[in-house]
Protein backbone atom coordinates (compact mmCIF):
# COMPACT_ATOMS: atom_id res chain seq x y z
CA UNK A 1 0.00 0.00 0.00
CA UNK A 2 2.57 2.12 0.62
CA UNK A 3 4.68 1.70 -2.10
CA UNK A 4 1.11 2.57 -4.10
CA UNK A 5 1.28 5.62 -2.69
CA UNK A 6 4.67 6.63 -3.40
CA UNK A 7 4.17 5.54 -7.05
CA UNK A 8 1.05 7.74 -7.18
CA UNK A 9 2.70 10.86 -5.88
CA UNK A 10 5.78 10.32 -8.52
CA UNK A 11 3.34 9.55 -11.45
CA UNK A 12 1.14 12.73 -10.53
CA UNK A 13 2.84 16.13 -12.01
CA UNK A 14 2.17 19.19 -10.97
CA UNK A 15 1.41 21.74 -13.77
CA UNK A 16 4.05 24.39 -11.97
CA UNK A 17 6.68 24.60 -9.24
CA UNK A 18 7.96 27.52 -7.44
CA UNK A 19 12.24 27.41 -8.36
CA UNK A 20 15.01 28.96 -5.67
CA UNK A 21 17.58 29.91 -7.60
CA UNK A 22 20.44 30.01 -5.50
CA UNK A 23 23.09 32.81 -7.09
CA UNK A 24 25.88 32.06 -4.41
CA UNK A 25 28.73 33.73 -3.61
CA UNK A 26 31.15 31.09 -4.06
CA UNK A 27 34.58 31.95 -1.67
CA UNK A 28 36.98 29.64 -3.42
CA UNK A 29 39.12 27.07 -1.16
CA UNK A 30 36.75 27.78 2.05
CA UNK A 31 33.80 25.06 1.93
CA UNK A 32 32.99 26.00 5.72
CA UNK A 33 31.65 29.06 4.65
CA UNK A 34 29.96 28.00 1.30
CA UNK A 35 28.55 25.05 2.96
CA UNK A 36 26.75 27.71 5.60
CA UNK A 37 25.55 30.29 3.30
CA UNK A 38 23.81 27.39 0.73
CA UNK A 39 22.54 25.94 3.84
CA UNK A 40 20.70 29.08 4.41
CA UNK A 41 19.54 29.79 0.99
CA UNK A 42 17.79 26.46 1.68
CA UNK A 43 16.39 27.29 4.73
CA UNK A 44 15.19 30.55 2.68
CA UNK A 45 14.05 29.15 -0.08
CA UNK A 46 11.82 26.77 1.89
CA UNK A 47 10.43 29.70 3.69
CA UNK A 48 9.52 31.60 0.53
CA UNK A 49 7.79 28.31 -0.31
CA UNK A 50 9.77 27.19 -2.62
CA UNK A 51 9.64 23.38 -4.13
CA UNK A 52 12.87 22.73 -5.35
CA UNK A 53 16.43 25.21 -4.78
CA UNK A 54 19.54 24.59 -7.39
CA UNK A 55 22.81 26.18 -6.18
CA UNK A 56 25.40 25.99 -8.23
CA UNK A 57 28.61 24.44 -9.69
CA UNK A 58 31.77 23.00 -7.18
CA UNK A 59 29.89 25.01 -4.54
CA UNK A 60 31.92 23.39 -1.92
CA UNK A 61 35.65 24.46 -3.15
CA UNK A 62 34.74 26.79 -6.32
CA UNK A 63 35.58 25.26 -10.10
CA UNK A 64 38.78 24.49 -10.70
CA UNK A 65 40.24 25.14 -7.72
CA UNK A 66 43.02 22.74 -6.80
CA UNK A 67 42.48 22.46 -2.96
CA UNK A 68 39.95 19.91 -4.38
CA UNK A 69 42.57 17.75 -4.95
CA UNK A 70 43.75 17.08 -1.24
CA UNK A 71 40.36 17.43 0.53
CA UNK A 72 37.26 17.09 -1.39
CA UNK A 73 35.23 13.93 0.10
CA UNK A 74 32.91 11.07 -1.01
CA UNK A 75 28.91 11.60 -2.20
CA UNK A 76 27.50 10.66 0.00
CA UNK A 77 30.07 12.22 2.35
CA UNK A 78 30.06 14.75 5.12
CA UNK A 79 29.36 17.84 2.59
CA UNK A 80 26.08 16.11 1.04
CA UNK A 81 25.38 15.22 4.58
CA UNK A 82 24.68 18.91 6.06
CA UNK A 83 22.75 19.53 2.69
CA UNK A 84 20.41 16.61 2.91
CA UNK A 85 19.75 17.61 6.62
CA UNK A 86 18.64 21.06 5.63
CA UNK A 87 16.59 19.58 2.88
CA UNK A 88 14.68 16.82 5.45
CA UNK A 89 14.76 20.27 8.04
CA UNK A 90 12.68 22.52 5.56
CA UNK A 91 10.87 19.52 3.56
CA UNK A 92 12.44 20.76 0.03
CA UNK A 93 13.73 19.25 -2.91
CA UNK A 94 17.82 20.33 -3.54
CA UNK A 95 20.22 20.25 -6.54
CA UNK A 96 23.81 21.06 -5.58
CA UNK A 97 26.74 21.07 -7.16
CA UNK A 98 29.68 19.31 -5.00
CA UNK A 99 33.19 18.49 -5.92
CA UNK A 100 33.09 14.63 -5.50
CA UNK A 101 36.07 12.04 -4.38
CA UNK A 102 35.63 8.33 -5.73
CA UNK A 103 38.25 6.23 -5.08
CA UNK A 104 41.48 7.78 -6.86
CA UNK A 105 39.17 9.78 -9.37
CA UNK A 106 37.73 13.34 -8.50
CA UNK A 107 34.16 14.28 -10.28
CA UNK A 108 32.59 17.48 -11.16
CA UNK A 109 29.07 16.64 -9.32
CA UNK A 110 25.61 17.31 -9.11
CA UNK A 111 23.32 16.02 -6.50
CA UNK A 112 19.50 16.05 -6.16
CA UNK A 113 17.80 15.55 -2.70
CA UNK A 114 15.00 14.66 -1.87
CA UNK A 115 12.29 17.20 0.68
CA UNK A 116 13.14 13.79 3.36
CA UNK A 117 16.66 14.24 3.28
CA UNK A 118 17.48 11.21 0.76
CA UNK A 119 19.78 11.34 -2.32
CA UNK A 120 17.70 10.46 -4.78
CA UNK A 121 20.56 10.71 -7.66
CA UNK A 122 23.42 12.13 -8.93
CA UNK A 123 25.08 13.09 -12.36
CA UNK A 124 28.95 13.48 -12.99
CA UNK A 125 29.51 16.49 -15.70
CA UNK A 126 30.55 15.10 -18.87
CA UNK A 127 31.71 18.23 -20.59
CA UNK A 128 35.04 18.69 -18.88
CA UNK A 129 36.75 21.93 -20.15
CA UNK A 130 40.42 21.17 -21.39
CA UNK A 131 41.66 23.58 -18.71
CA UNK A 132 39.61 21.79 -15.68
CA UNK A 133 41.21 17.78 -16.82
CA UNK A 134 43.81 18.09 -14.46
CA UNK A 135 41.23 17.87 -11.61
CA UNK A 136 37.53 16.20 -12.66
CA UNK A 137 37.07 13.36 -14.52
CA UNK A 138 34.22 13.16 -17.08
CA UNK A 139 31.29 11.16 -16.26
CA UNK A 140 29.21 8.81 -18.36
CA UNK A 141 25.76 8.60 -17.72
CA UNK A 142 22.96 10.70 -17.89
CA UNK A 143 20.39 11.05 -15.13
CA UNK A 144 16.91 11.67 -15.30
CA UNK A 145 14.93 11.48 -11.76
CA UNK A 146 11.60 11.37 -10.72
CA UNK A 147 9.79 13.11 -8.25
CA UNK A 148 6.29 14.76 -6.92
CA UNK A 149 7.61 18.07 -8.76
CA UNK A 150 8.45 15.50 -12.06
CA UNK A 151 10.92 14.37 -13.92
CA UNK A 152 14.25 16.14 -13.41
CA UNK A 153 16.73 15.97 -15.87
CA UNK A 154 20.24 16.86 -13.88
CA UNK A 155 22.73 17.73 -15.58
CA UNK A 156 26.01 20.60 -15.52
CA UNK A 157 26.89 23.86 -17.05
CA UNK A 158 29.01 23.41 -20.23
CA UNK A 159 26.82 19.63 -20.53
CA UNK A 160 24.01 22.21 -22.06
CA UNK A 161 27.02 24.45 -24.32
CA UNK A 162 25.97 24.61 -27.55
CA UNK A 163 28.48 22.38 -28.84
CA UNK A 164 27.19 19.51 -26.61
CA UNK A 165 23.58 20.23 -25.84
CA UNK A 166 23.04 16.95 -27.34
CA UNK A 167 23.33 16.02 -23.68
CA UNK A 168 20.34 17.80 -22.51
CA UNK A 169 18.66 17.08 -25.62
CA UNK A 170 19.30 13.36 -24.47
CA UNK A 171 17.45 14.43 -20.90
CA UNK A 172 14.71 15.49 -23.07
CA UNK A 173 14.22 12.43 -24.60
CA UNK A 174 15.10 10.49 -22.14
CA UNK A 175 11.37 11.87 -20.29
CA UNK A 176 12.80 14.93 -18.35
CA UNK A 177 9.72 17.44 -17.56
CA UNK A 178 12.48 20.36 -16.73
CA UNK A 179 16.72 20.60 -16.82
CA UNK A 180 18.01 21.92 -13.82
CA UNK A 181 21.93 22.97 -14.33
CA UNK A 182 24.08 24.16 -11.74
CA UNK A 183 27.14 26.43 -13.25
CA UNK A 184 29.85 28.47 -12.59
CA UNK A 185 29.89 31.22 -15.30
CA UNK A 186 32.75 33.23 -15.96
CA UNK A 187 34.21 36.12 -17.22
CA UNK A 188 37.92 37.82 -17.60
CA UNK A 189 38.44 40.55 -15.25
CA UNK A 190 38.56 43.19 -18.03
CA UNK A 191 34.99 41.53 -19.05
CA UNK A 192 32.92 44.96 -20.43
CA UNK A 193 29.26 43.90 -19.31
CA UNK A 194 27.72 47.23 -20.97
CA UNK A 195 29.05 46.41 -24.18
CA UNK A 196 28.81 42.38 -24.46
CA UNK A 197 25.70 41.78 -21.97
CA UNK A 198 26.25 38.01 -21.22
CA UNK A 199 24.51 35.15 -21.69
CA UNK A 200 23.96 34.82 -25.24
CA UNK A 201 25.88 31.03 -25.86
CA UNK A 202 23.58 29.90 -23.34
CA UNK A 203 20.39 31.59 -23.99
CA UNK A 204 20.87 30.34 -27.79
CA UNK A 205 21.55 26.56 -26.27
CA UNK A 206 19.07 26.65 -23.78
CA UNK A 207 16.31 27.97 -25.78
CA UNK A 208 17.15 24.95 -28.45
CA UNK A 209 16.78 22.41 -26.53
CA UNK A 210 13.61 24.18 -24.79
CA UNK A 211 11.67 24.42 -27.69
CA UNK A 212 12.03 21.59 -29.70
CA UNK A 213 11.09 19.54 -26.69
CA UNK A 214 8.68 22.07 -24.94
CA UNK A 215 10.32 21.54 -21.53
CA UNK A 216 11.93 24.22 -19.60
CA UNK A 217 15.83 24.32 -18.78
CA UNK A 218 17.06 26.65 -15.85
CA UNK A 219 21.03 27.40 -15.19
CA UNK A 220 22.24 28.49 -11.37
CA UNK A 221 25.73 30.32 -11.47
CA UNK A 222 27.46 31.31 -8.43
CA UNK A 223 29.77 34.74 -7.93
CA UNK A 224 32.69 35.90 -6.84
CA UNK A 225 36.25 35.36 -7.45
CA UNK A 226 38.16 32.67 -9.17
CA UNK A 227 40.88 32.06 -7.10
CA UNK A 228 42.41 29.10 -8.85
CA UNK A 229 43.56 27.34 -12.36
CA UNK A 230 43.62 28.73 -15.72
CA UNK A 231 41.50 31.77 -14.77
CA UNK A 232 42.97 32.98 -11.95
CA UNK A 233 41.51 36.05 -11.29
CA UNK A 234 38.31 35.70 -13.80
CA UNK A 235 34.98 36.55 -11.99
CA UNK A 236 31.99 34.10 -12.02
CA UNK A 237 28.42 36.43 -12.43
CA UNK A 238 25.89 35.00 -11.69
CA UNK A 239 23.46 35.63 -14.57
CA UNK A 240 21.59 32.68 -13.65
CA UNK A 241 19.17 32.02 -16.42
CA UNK A 242 15.40 30.59 -17.20
CA UNK A 243 14.29 29.93 -20.16
CA UNK A 244 10.40 28.70 -20.19
CA UNK A 245 9.33 25.93 -22.54
CA UNK A 246 8.48 27.42 -25.48
CA UNK A 247 11.75 28.53 -25.98
CA UNK A 248 11.61 32.00 -25.01
CA UNK A 249 13.94 33.65 -22.62
CA UNK A 250 11.29 33.78 -19.13
CA UNK A 251 14.32 35.19 -16.79
CA UNK A 252 17.56 36.28 -16.46
CA UNK A 253 19.01 37.31 -13.22
CA UNK A 254 21.10 39.98 -12.04
CA UNK A 255 24.88 39.99 -13.47
CA UNK A 256 27.06 40.52 -10.17
CA UNK A 257 30.33 40.08 -9.40
CA UNK A 258 30.15 39.55 -5.34
CA UNK A 259 26.44 39.23 -4.56
CA UNK A 260 25.19 36.53 -3.05
CA UNK A 261 21.30 36.36 -3.98
CA UNK A 262 18.38 34.11 -3.55
CA UNK A 263 15.49 34.71 -6.22
CA UNK A 264 12.73 32.77 -6.75
CA UNK A 265 10.89 31.87 -9.96
CA UNK A 266 7.50 29.67 -10.79
CA UNK A 267 8.15 27.81 -13.81
CA UNK A 268 5.44 26.06 -15.86
CA UNK A 269 6.17 22.01 -16.98
CA UNK A 270 5.24 20.37 -20.30
CA UNK A 271 1.48 18.93 -19.77
CA UNK A 272 1.58 15.40 -20.75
Amino acid sequence: MELDLISAQISSKVKKIKIGIGQLHVEGGHPEINLKNAVAFITDAARQKCDIIVLPECLDFGWTNSIALSVSLPVPGAFSELLCDAAKANAIYVIAGLTERAEDKIYNTAVLISDKGVILGKHRKINILDIARHIYMPGNSCSVIATRCGKIGLNICADNAPATNELGHALALMGADIILSPCSWAVPPDFDQNKTPYGDIWKQSYSEIARRHHIPVVGVSNTGLVKDGAWKGWWCIGASLVVSKDGNIQKQFDYTREASTLYSIEVELREK
